[in-house]
């Protein structure tokens, strides 16, 4: 049984998105690894920005620096 954790900023991501990362990565494990799709578990996190950090800062400073 595969579990897929998928984790994005919670920046609007729309529930027809969702849908389709869910849809997308359980079709590519049926293609590419033989899973079957309905034992494939995908989860999608959103992770405000406060709380994710790359190069020692977090994205909701980064993108007030235009990074």
């Amino acid at each position: 049984m595969p579990y897929v954790n998928i984790k994005i900023t919670n920046e609007g991501a729309t529930a027809e998105q969702k849908a389709e990362l869910i849809s997308g990565v359980t079709n590519l494990l049926q293609k590419i690894l033989g899973k079957n799709p309905q034992t494939t578990v995908v989860v999608i996190e959103e992770v405000p920005t406060d709380n994710w950090g790359i190069g020692g800062e977090s994205i909701t400073t980064r993108r007030r620096a235009g990074k």
